[in-house]
C-alpha cells in the first residue's frame, strides 16, 4: 500500500498521497512533521511563535531566522505587486502573514518528496494542492454551492490554490481600503509552486475585479474566477479537460 495520511495541520485537514512504490513510511512523517514546524513557528495565534515575536517588535529584521525573511520577502514582494491591496499588515490588526505561509509551507513540504526523488503524489492542504507525476484530476468547488464543482483541472506537475469567501466569510481584505474585498466570489490559480498559486490567488482576491488581470499577468500563472456578476473568467490555457 502506498503511504497515505490525512492530518489537521496548520487549522486544516492536510491530505498526502503517494504512489511511489517502496516510499518509506519515514518520508511521510518528515513531510508532515515539516507542516507541525512550520505551524509552530509561523502562525500568529501563538504568542511564542517566531511570527508573533515579530509582530510584537521583539525580534528585529535583521534578527529573524531565514525561513522568516525568505516570507518577509515574499509578503513585502505581493505588497507593492498590488500596490497595498495585499498587505501582512492589514489596516487594524497585527502582522499576520497566514496568506503566504500556507502555500510557502506546504510547498516546503512538497520538496522534501522531490528530493527524495518521489515521481507522483498529491499533497492537498485544505483544498490548495500541488502535485507530482501526474495527471491529477483536481476539483474547483463551485464559489456558493458547497456540493458542486464549477470546473475540473488536469495537472501534471504544480499547483492549484482557491480564495473565495465560502470557508472563513469576508476574511480576506483590501488593505487599501481596511475593509473587505469586493467583486470576486472566487479565484482560482494554477502555478509552478504551491507558494506562487496561493499567494497569487489571494492578492487577486484582494484587488476585487482587477485581480483577475493582474493575476494572469504573473510568470506561469493561470487564472478561473467567477466575479459577483457569477461570470465566468479563464485565461485559455488553464487545464480544463475536454
Amino acid at each position: 500500500m502506498p503511504p497515505n495520511r490525512v492530518e489537521h495541520v496548520m487549522g486544516l485537514p492536510v491530505s498526502l498521497r503517494i504512489d511511489d512504490p517502496g516510499v518509506p513510511a519515514a518520508l511521510t512523517d518528515a513531510v508532515f512533521a515539516s507542516l507541525r514546524e512550520a505551524d509552530e513557528r509561523f502562525s500568529p495565534f501563538k504568542p511564542g511563535s517566531e511570527v508573533s515575536r515579530y509582530g510584537r517588535g521583539e525580534l528585529a529584521r535583521a534578527g529573524v531566522s531565514g525561513d522568516l525573511a525568505e516570507v518577509l520577502d515574499l509578503c513585502a514582494e505581493y505588497r507593492a505587486a498590488t500596490g497595498g491591496a495585499f498587505d501582512a499588515w492589514p489596516p487594524g490588526r497585527g502582522f499576520d502573514p497566514c496568506a503566504v505561509v500556507k502555500g510557502w509551507a506546504a510547498q516546503r513540504a512538497a520538496r522534501l518528496l522531490t528530493d527524495a526523488g518521489v515521481a507522483r503524489f498529491c499533497l492537498n492542504a485544505g483544498g490548495d494542492v500541488v502535485v507530482g507525476g501526474g495527471p491529477w484530476r483536481v476539483g474547483v468547488r463551485h464559489p456558493e454551492h458547497a456540493d458542486r464543482l464549477c470546473a475540473v483541472l488536469e495537472l501534471t506537475d504544480g499547483a492549484v490554490a482557491t480564495s473565495a469567501r465560502y470557508e472563513r466569510g469576508d476574511h480576506i481584505v483590501d488593505a487599501r481600503t481596511g475593509r473587505p474585498a469586493t467583486g470576486l466570489l472566487s479565484v482560482t490559480v494554477l502555478a509552478p509552486t504551491l507558494t506562487e498559486a496561493d499567494t497569487t490567488a489571494t492578492a487577486a482576491y484582494a484587488l476585487g475585479a482587477a485581480g483577475v488581470a493582474w493575476a494572469a499577468a504573473r510568470p506561469g500563472c493561470e487564472v478561473y474566477a467567477v466575479d459577483t456578476e457569477r461570470r465566468v473568467l479563464r485565461t485559455p490555457r488553464f487545464p480544463v479537460p475536454v
